[in-house]
Order: C-alpha cells, then sequence, then structure tokens
C-alpha cells in the first residue's frame, strides 16, 4: 500500500458534503497563509483521487484516456498523479469538473510520500509516460532502450497473455537470442545483467495505464501499426478495461486462454503464443499494406 501525507485538500465529494448539495470541504489549512520552504519542497506531487458512476459506460474509457493525453500516472486504480505545478492543477481541476457534471466525485490533493513509493520511482514512472517531473518545463524528447543480443529476461511463472505477447515481442524486435528464466512471483533477487518484465520492480512492466506490452513498445521505440494493433488487444485481455474495444480481443482471448489450459510448461505457452502472434502480426501487417 501506498501511504502519503496530505497538505492540502481541494475536495467535492459527494459522502462528505453533509446533504448539502454541491457544497464544498476545505482544508483546515488557511491557503493564504505562508508555506515554509522545506514544506513546500516536500509537495511534490498533486493526487486526483476519483469515482465514476457505473453508467455511462463510455464515461470510463474517456476519463482514462483524458489522463493519459495529461501524462498522468495512476498509483492506484482510481487514484492519479501529476507533478506539483500551476498547469496541473488547472488541468486536474478542469478534469475534475467534468468528473462531477457526469454524476462523479472527485478529489484534488497536494501531498507527500512516506512509505510504499519514492519520490525516484514516480519520476522513472512519469518519464516513461513523457510527463517532465519538474511538471513546468516542455517535454523532452523520449529516449530509446537498446540492449545487447543474447540477455537474460526474466519474469514470473505461470505466464499469460501479457508475458506471453512480451516475450515474442523481446525475441522478435529487441533481443534476437533471449534467454528466458522463469521465477517466483515474489521473493526474487535479480542476478548482475539480467532483465525482469511483467514482475515486482522489474525493468519493464505495468507503467501507468499500459500493460508490459505497450511499455516495452515504447521504451524501444517500436513505432509499428502492426504493433500497435497488437498492443490494444493485450491491453485490453490482460487489462481487462475494454479500453480500445477491438473486434479480434475475444478470439485472441480464447486462443491464448487455451494454450495456458493445454500446457503448464512456461516455454510451452510462449512457443505456443509465438506462433499465434507470428500470424496475427503477419494479417495486421497485410492489412496495413
Amino acid at each position: 500500500s501506498v501511504r502519503v501525507r496530505i497538505r492540502r485538500l481541494a475536495v467535492t465529494w459527494g459522502s462528505l458534503t453533509r446533504g448539502v448539495k454541491d457544497d464544498t470541504v476545505e482544508s483546515m489549512i488557511d491557503p493564504s497563509a505562508p508555506i515554509a520552504q522545506g514544506e513546500a519542497d516536500a509537495r511534490r506531487w498533486l493526487l486526483l483521487v476519483h469515482q465514476l458512476p457505473p453508467k455511462p459506460d463510455y464515461l470510463r474509457v474517456k476519463i482514462r484516456r483524458r489522463l493519459r493525453r495529461l501524462g498522468a500516472v495512476a498509483l492506484k486504480h482510481t487514484v492519479y498523479l501529476l507533478p506539483n505545478s500551476d498547469e496541473a492543477l488547472e488541468d486536474f481541476h478542469w478534469l475534475r469538473e467534468e468528473i462531477e457534471a457526469e454524476g462523479g466525485s472527485a478529489v484534488i490533493a497536494e501531498a507527500a510520500f512516506i512509505e510504499g513509493v519514492t519520490d525516484e520511482e514516480i519520476e522513472a514512472m512519469l518519464q516513461a509516460e513523457g510527463t517532465p517531473a519538474t511538471g513546468a518545463i516542455e517535454a523532452q524528447a523520449d529516449s530509446v532502450d537498446t540492449v545487447a543480443s543474447g540477455r537474460t529476461w526474466v519474469t514470473r511463472q505461470d505466464v499469460h497473455v501479457d508475458r506471453i505477447a512480451s516475450a515474442w515481442l523481446i525475441k522478435r524486435f529487441i533481443d534476437p537470442a533471449p534467454k528466458f528464466k522463469f521465477v517466483a512471483a515474489r521473493g526474487y533477487r535479480p542476478r548482475p545483467a539480467e532483465l525482469r518484465f511483467d514482475m515486482f520492480q522489474a525493468e519493464y512492466t505495468h507503467v501507468g495505464a499500459d500493460c508490459t506490452f505497450q511499455t516495452l513498445v515504447r521504451r524501444f521505440g517500436l513505432d509499428d501499426v502492426a504493433l500497435k494493433a497488437i498492443s490494444e488487444i493485450v491491453h485490453d485481455i490482460d487489462c481487462k478495461d475494454e479500453l480500445f474495444d477491438r473486434p479480434e480481443t475475444a478470439g485472441v482471448a480464447r486462443l491464448v486462454g487455451g494454450i495456458a489450459s493445454a500446457h503448464d510448461d512456461d516455454r510451452t505457452r510462449i512457443e505456443r503464443g509465438g506462433a499465434v502472434l507470428d500470424d496475427l502480426y503477419a494479417a495486421f501487417s497485410r492489412r496495413r499494406s
């Protein structure tokens, strides 16, 4: 879990209004009071905590896409973060109003993190999203990762769609001679030069709303329409949020589920899944042509 120290709150939350419609619950701290420099330095982050109504269905996708365009990263399912700046506060303010107009509720908070995540980890997440950690400077060009051939790639045992697809992507587009290693989900200590994917504290894993496959595509600069289509399918199967709602998703999910059910060995799953992805990539490539 992530523990935070919240300095100031700008709250409009249905359950806190004490029955008064459109009431606003404010922080006990006077916003006009002077702020010590040390405290100002500690309040590096803005949080948007929101709750959406169950209907309409499109609203959840709409808000998630808006947050991605802002460059916000997800700390929890409904908790998003940006560096503390006037621009970010304005962006969150307008999004909060939009959420409330649709019947939802939202909290905007200035926060400092105590346990569960470090500022350095947050900065890495923001950089992966293309958002500068300072929040007030222009975005810099994204760097593209490269690796030497023949690296050892470590992931969790009992692979499913995101790890199967990521292993295929690594072998076909990133490292032509990878060595895959499957370990327990918890307690593994990586050896020097090993690269982890889709596991806790991995070099390549979920970032914000992106699954690991999407993270690898972005980090290695794989600008390919066919890979983009596959990444959307993998995302919706793995994240179960129907964000892209592609017509091929249900069929691919059944195929991958069948592979996992029929084969206990992770290497076999990757091999069988890779053959499916080879054909899927060829189909999307022909469609593009």
